[in-house]
């Protein structure tokens, strides 16, 4: 990507250092309403692909209760509501953790994982924040009577019909397959198709600007229950409890993805893949589009996800403070 400075690192008010990245927003209409950076060229989005993964399955069988939809587009927290979430949807489909293929981890939140240390607990698969999602495939299999021991592989007809969503929805072919951390298929796409997706997810409409049901689905499930999509402490559930009627996703190496319920969408990605800077940037571009001044939403609380403090001796000094 041709990434350019999107912040600066501002301590004690001297710019000690520089983010660089690419954003992406559209307007209403699904049209660029302006960018920088590289927007066009193909990149992997990493967790953000999750809700059009999950798009996918629905497509495919998948027929889970709000609550469990939105665990299946997360990179949950691993606090004690998402991991029973993850023991639900293998129950209904006949598994237990032991069919899962995400590799062991502890849980991303820091109270869940201390609590699991104290408790003498250790790493597993059903911890993993994409459990999850991993636990939707496997219901997707069981429900299609595909095998399930084979379906993180490219080749299997679950990674198959969803590759073919995720570029029926990005509008891009899919240039590049990689593997992800959690070791399922990883899709690429631009940052520009990136937010066409969730563009249409936001909206419920298909590629061709039909009603979809099933994106309806998807993007409700996220709407009404965002604390499954990561955590009750994340800035992205501050975010989209702040905006009423957004989705958005955020991903590895300082990818992010926000739709709001009139079709406007932001996607973004930074060079370095620093995660701080992330919700600085995302926090700039709904400031930029006029997002903070409309009725309904919480300018303070959107503020507050993007406000990345420098601390010296304990004490804010500078900031992270956005450039474009």
């Amino acid at each position: 990507m041709n990434a350019v400075p999107v912040a600066e690192i501002v301590r004690n008010g001297f710019v000690e250092g520089h983010h660089y990245g690419s954003v992406v927003a559209l307007d209403t209409a699904g049209m660029p309403a302006w960018s920088v950076g590289d927007t066009e060229v193909p990149m992997l989005p990493r967790s953000c692909n999750k809700p059009v993964q999950a798009l996918g399955m629905v497509r495919l069988g998948l027929d889970l209760p709000p609550e469990l939809l939105a665990l299946a587009c997360a990179s949950h927290s691993g606090e004690p509501f998402h991991v029973e979430g993850v023991r639900r949807i293998l129950a209904v489909a006949g598994l237990t953790e032991s069919d899962l293929q995400t590799p062991p981890d502890y849980p991303l939140d820091d109270a869940a994982r201390e609590a699991l240390v104290r408790d003498g607990g250790e790493r597993s698969p059903v911890l993993m924040n994409c459990s999850g999602k991993h636990a939707a495939m496997l219901a997707t299999c069981v429900a299609n009577g595909w095998p399930t021991d084979t379906y993180r592989e490219p080749d299997h007809p679950l990674q198959q019909g969803i590759a073919a969503t995720f570029s029926d929805l990005t509008g891009e072919p899919i240039a590049v397959t990689a593997i992800d951390g959690c070791g399922a298929p990883l899709f690429s796409t631009s940052l520009t198709g990136l937010a066409r997706a969730f563009r249409r997810l936001a909206l419920g409409v298909s590629a061709s600007g039909e009603a979809d049901p099933d994106a309806t689905r998807v993007a409700g499930a996220i709407r009404a229950h965002p604390a499954y999509v990561s955590g009750t402490t994340r800035d992205e559930l501050a975010l989209l409890t702040a905006i009423p009627g957004a989705i958005g996703k955020a991903g590895a190496e300082g990818c992010y993805a926000v739709a709001l319920p009139d079709g406007r969408a932001f996607a973004l990605k930074t060079d370095d893949g620093a995660a701080r800077v992330r919700p600085v940037l995302m926090a700039e571009a709904l400031r930029r589009s006029g997002v903070l001044e409309e009725d309904g939403v919480d300018a303070e609380a959107v503020g507050r996800t993007g406000l990345a403090e420098l601390l010296g001796g304990g004490r804010p000094v500078g900031e992270i403070r956005a450039v474009f």
